[in-house]
């Protein structure tokens, strides 16, 4: 695999014949369902020749070029063909492809659609999933849990192999509740009733995991939180049940702000199972526009984590989507609304504008005017943006990773995923 940044004049019959593929291939690789108008600075997969099959050495090749266009090391090579020197290759010799080696990750992705709807995105991309986790069960102050629609989902889940994970949330009209949050960590009556639910819910629907998100805890509760957590896990643990936590991205332990302090990064490190790691949201709907997920921004938060927290336990968050701001930007004015991968391209096109790429945060992004004469900035993610979170999850040798959310077409993402990652099963 590799990634190409379209020039001005490509086209797709074009770059098949340059890159000696075929257009079926190339347009599978990236999710279009026809010869679509090309955007210049749109990035393309351009999809390596099947691993398995044989390969004719021309001239000019060697152990190392035929490697990398199959994604595969000179000593893989080499052992797969008995070659004891690598040097010694002769024009029209076939080469055996071995199947590369990938890392091993964890994949959890969260979704908040139910029904066929939800199912049937379920088993269009559960091959790639360790767990897929239905978004989720609201905590009420008394502990109890409201219902969740969630049985074609698991369903779904397990048909392709993908560890069902239950949410719970102190999510209520709209937002998240630290009143909810307080009231079930200080009152051991709805705190008890709370974990008799969960084990009832997650007996009767199959779960296999729990992820406990509850935001904006208030800082007071911190050591109450911490307290819960290791109370979830003496009691979920004995049933063979793995918990984890969904952290806000900070940067240090003293980290101020309502969102950050009542998450202790080294006590969810130590007592759970893994943690997921909200990296994204640095641009947000009703905020300045900005790349959803900056990699300078995840590596600062990861840099921090790894202090506290064990690698192999860390999950980090991945968007799936992106925003298009209206300019000028106005705090507490209208909202941006959510942009799919797809969608942005499919925007940019019809606006006839280029996209950009910013090295920074490793982002793409365009500017484009509207039928009222508006200016839009649009950031989303593409091929280039997924593979450089992938190639931190490798260097930092991180658990895997977690999406938010399902629903939101993003093809590429999951092409370069299997081109980057064996995923773990757990069913």
């Amino acid at each position: 695999m590799r990634i190409y940044s379209v020039k001005k004049g490509d086209s797709l019959w074009a770059l098949a014949q340059r890159f000696g593929v075929s257009l079926d291939d190339l347009m599978s690789a990236n999710g279009l369902q026809d010869q679509s108008v090309l955007v210049i600075g749109q990035a393309l997969i351009i999809p390596g020749p099947p691993s398995g099959s044989a390969h004719v050495v021309r001239s000019g090749e060697s152990l190392w070029s035929i490697g990398q266009l199959y994604g595969v090391s000179i000593q893989e090579l080499a052992t797969a063909n008995g070659i004891t020197n690598p040097a010694q290759l002769a024009i029209g010799q076939n080469l055996i492809i071995p199947q590369p080696s990938r890392p091993v990750i964890e994949v959890n992705a969260y979704t908040e659609k139910f029904d066929e709807q939800g199912a049937a995105l379920v088993r269009e991309v559960g091959e790639h999933l360790t767990y897929l986790s239905p978004f989720s069960y609201r905590v009420q102050r008394s502990g109890q849990l409201q219902p969740l629609n969630d049985s074609a989902v698991i369903e779904a889940a397990y048909s392709k192999r993908a560890a069902p994970m239950m949410v719970i949330t102190n999510f209520e009209g709209g937002t998240f509740n630290p009143e909810i949050a307080h009231s079930v960590l200080a009152d051991p009556d709805a705190q008890n009733a709370l974990l008799e639910s969960i084990q009832s819910t997650m007996r009767q629907k199959g779960y296999m995991a729990l992820n406990v998100d509850f935001e904006y805890v208030p800082p007071a509760d911190k050591e109450l939180y911490n307290a819960f957590l290791q109370r979830l896990v003496d009691t979920l643990h004995p049933e063979g049940w793995l918990v984890s936590s969904a952290l806000a991205p900070k940067i240090s332990a003293d980290q101020t702000g309502t969102l950050y302090q009542a998450h202790d990064y080294e006590a969810h490190g130590r007592i759970l199972d893994f943690v997921v790691l909200m990296t994204y949201e640095w641009g947000w709907s009703g905020g300045p526009p900005r790349a959803v997920a900056p990699i300078n921004e995840v590596v600062k938060v990861l840099n921090y984590a790894l202090t506290v927290i064990p690698a192999s336990k860390i999950m980090m968050g991945m968007p799936l989507y992106g925003y298009d701001w209206t300019l000028p930007y106005v705090q507490g004015g209208r909202w941006a609304p959510t942009v799919s991968p797809r969608e942005a391209v499919i925007r940019a096109a019809r606006n006839n504008t280029s996209i950009q790429y910013d090295e920074t945060s490793q982002s793409p992004f365009y500017h484009y005017y509207d039928d009222e004469g508006r200016e839009h900035v649009v950031w989303y993610e593409d091929a280039r943006s997924v593979q450089a979170k992938y190639d931190i999850v490798k260097a930092y040798k991180l658990r895997g990773v977690s999406y938010w959310v399902l629903g939101v077409p993003f093809p590429q993402n999951w092409f370069v995923l299997n081109a980057n990652f064996t995923t773990k099963k757990l069913v």
